[in-house]
């Protein structure tokens, strides 16, 4: 089965809730570390914790910069330079590559620069390189064969950055989610970083509206900020939903009751048989006990929107009842075949019902059963036995 990671970011996502809730959903916080020290830069470690937001406990992860005046501006090339040295894996190079090029062409179209000539100012900065070679090192640990997420929560308001203050989504940020289904307005600040932004936009395979999968273990990643809406990133390891939903077959009916006490109950077949006859794709009638203790029935007819109107005349016309109630459903229908089965009494037909792409049902028709029992002077139990003896 398909491995996939999955990021729901229903409260947005920046570099470090990414490495907190990767980190949360298994990958080993030493082994990070480790790997981040390949990049042979001094000056900075990790801190891992446990954390809690609105009662969402999770994993926070910091990047400490123990040394500040190894803070410095850098291109492109410089960041390429060092990745490329490193004894990081080729995927893991690659990877992260991917994510600072998204960054530098983000930039470059917000200043009208090449990508060259971008300086990478905040995500220069040695967290911001842990964070985007972190996420990197995490993925591969996680050796997921796909990775998913749900529509982006960006934030609103205004955020401060190395140019002054900016609209959410910063500049860089929206061209970083063109094309990329998004969310805004959940928070009044900036909910996505360019840094979690350039992560999704490079790593996604796919961006869906509804999680289809079948989850197997959550993590979650705590952020810097404690409002309202819990500020975390939550991601799923899961496998595909094997289940073959073209078995399922779902649509709106109407549904319409009415009690029934003064009734002649002789009537009730003829009723049926009217609203049968109109196209009711089920009438059903269910003993109830109606005021003053009164026995009485409850008469449910199921219907497409189109027949509401005719059901509800043979029920007014044709019954006791001076009151309806109508609701709106909707159904869940398998897949559905006839074969028909030869048998020593004859041709019988027999609905097969289909989920998962396996038979879960064979019914023999039950009036052509009757009709063969009555011609061949046998039980209903023996023609029903031929019939599963020749499916």
């Amino acid at each position: 089965m398909k491995k996939i990671l999955f990021y729901d970011c229903f409260a947005g996502i920046s570099g470090d809730m990414n490495l907190g809730a990767l980190v949360d959903l298994g990958v080993d916080p030493d082994y990070l570390s480790r790997e981040l020290e390949k990049l042979n830069i001094e000056g900075f470690r990790l801190e891992v914790g446990r954390d809690m937001r609105k009662g969402i406990s999770g994993t926070k992860v910091t990047v400490v910069v123990d040394h500040p005046e190894n803070e410095k501006h850098r291109h492109l090339s410089h960041i390429e330079q060092l990745i490329n040295a490193s004894s990081l894996s080729d995927n893991i190079k690659t990877t992260s590559l991917a994510i600072f090029n998204r960054l530098a062409e983000a930039e470059a179209r917000v200043h009208n620069i090449s990508k060259e000539e971008v300086h990478f100012h905040e995500v220069g900065a040695l967290d911001s390189i842990a964070d985007i070679v972190g996420a990197a090192i995490c993925q591969a640990y996680l050796e997921v064969d796909e990775i998913q997420a749900s529509p982006v929560q960006l934030g609103s308001g205004f955020v401060k950055c190395a140019h002054g203050m900016m609209p959410v989504p910063a500049p860089a940020t929206a061209e970083i989610v063109a094309d990329i289904p998004v969310r805004t307005g959940l928070v009044d600040y900036e909910a996505t970083t360019p840094t979690g932004a350039a992560i999704l936009a490079a790593t996604v395979d796919r961006f869906v509206t509804g999680m289809d999968l079948v989850v197997h273990k959550t993590g979650y990643g705590i952020g810097q900020r404690d409002g309202e809406i819990p500020n975390v990133l939550r991601v799923h390891l899961a496998g595909e939903n094997t289940v073959r939903t073209e078995d399922v077959e779902e649509e709106e009916a109407i549904l319409l009751e009415c009690n029934l006490d003064d009734m002649n109950p002789e009537w009730y077949t003829h009723v049926t048989e009217l609203l049968f006859d109109a196209g009711a794709a089920d009438v059903f009638m269910v003993p109830i006990v109606m005021k003053k203790s009164r026995p009485g029935h409850m008469l449910s007819v199921l219907c497409g929107f189109g027949l509401a109107g005719r059901m509800k005349e043979i029920l007014f016309r044709e019954t006791t009842s001076i009151g309806l109630r109508t609701y709106t459903v909707k159904k869940s229908m398998l897949r559905r075949e006839v074969v028909k089965v030869r048998t020593k009494y004859g041709v019988i037909d027999v609905k097969r019902s289909f989920y998962d792409g396996k038979v879960v049902n064979e019914k023999p028709e039950f009036e052509q059963c009757r009709r063969l029992a009555g011609e061949h002077g046998v039980t209903l139990e023996e023609i029903r036995k031929e019939v599963y003896k020749n499916i």
